[in-house]
């Protein structure tokens, strides 16, 4: 592992890290110089429980490289766990300077078939585990700040296109990419008085949860570039980690093979105003008009 490098003496947390694209992160973050604490529960595709360790696979991986590593098995939607996923960076390491929201996993069904547990719990690893453990590192570094301590730290979330454009059979996981999305705005407002920047990403890559769904869009060729191999990801997640990406705060990078976009969310259109309360029966026409003005929504994935 690289003893200098973009990321050389940051500490980097990296949620479900133990596997696909969030494995490919720590990595990538150890070949520039972080310290990297691995979080995985180690549950199955569904979220169920297994006898794996694949985070502490990652950090053996990862000293046996020479850098530096400790495994994590919190669940980040536990208010708890996340506390103490925070905790450990801190205690381990000395600080944390880059938090790196990846954990999840689907439980994909058509919304009129959707149980009520499926939606809870892809909501709740989701969504919840983005916010706990975001809350708890900025609780860190407002401590820092109002002690007088610089903080130059990170947040990089992962959303989706799913939670982005939609995606036929993913109504809970992408509302729940949906709502990261918008958290990620929130937080990026927020923490930016305290050192902080809040981005994240969409990807596109082969993974568990998407190598049986997309089978044919995700099937690795058998020479040349492997478009949709995870640690294609991973180089601009460890950019928004650096030092180097300071100033760039409340943006979502699309991220697939060697391409990267920035995706623009809802912007306000241009209005139709009467100066008064409208009459329902008026409004067929200018609703018309404000579509016909409007750009085309991006299609829903399946549809």
């Amino acid at each position: 592992m690289a003893t200098e490098g973009i990321c050389a003496g940051r500490t980097v947390i990296i949620t479900g890290a133990g596997r696909g694209i969030g494995r490919a992160h720590a990595l990538a973050f150890a070949a520039a110089g972080a310290k990297v604490v691995v979080n995985d529960i180690g549950t199955s595709l569904s979220g169920e429980s297994t006898a794996e360790t694949p985070a502490e696979q990652v950090v053996s991986e990862i000293r046996a490289a020479g850098g530096e590593a400790v495994a994590n098995g919190d669940d980040v939607a536990s208010w708890d766990g996340s506390q103490r996923l925070i905790q450990q960076a801190v205690d381990t390491f000395g600080g944390l300077d880059v938090l790196v929201n990846n954990a999840g996993f689907v439980r994909d069904r058509m919304l009129v078939n959707l149980a009520e547990v499926e939606w809870d719990s892809v909501v709740r690893v989701h969504l919840k585990g983005h916010f706990a453990t975001m809350r708890h590192a900025a609780a860190y570094w407002r401590a820092e700040s109002k002690a007088g301590r610089p903080v130059d730290a990170r947040i990089i979330n992962t959303s989706s296109g799913a939670g982005l454009q939609g995606s036929v059979g993913q109504g809970n996981y992408g509302a729940a990419k949906a709502g990261i999305a918008g958290l990620t705005l929130t937080a990026s407002a927020e923490f930016g008085r305290y050192g902080v920047t809040v981005n994240a990403i969409a990807p596109s890559a082969r993974t568990r949860m998407t190598e049986t769904v997309f089978a044919d869009m995700m099937a690795k060729p058998e020479d040349g570039f492997d478009a949709m191999a995870p640690e294609n990801i991973s180089p601009i997640v460890v950019w928004l980690g650096s030092p180097e990406s300071a100033g760039i705060t409340g943006r979502m990078f699309e991220v697939e093979g060697g391409r990267i976009a920035l995706a623009e969310g809802w912007r306000h259109g241009v209005p139709v105003d009467r100066g008064m309360r409208w009459d329902p029966a008026e409004l067929g026409p200018v609703v018309a008009e404000l579509i016909s003005k409007g750009a085309a929504p991006e299609p829903v994935y399946g549809a």
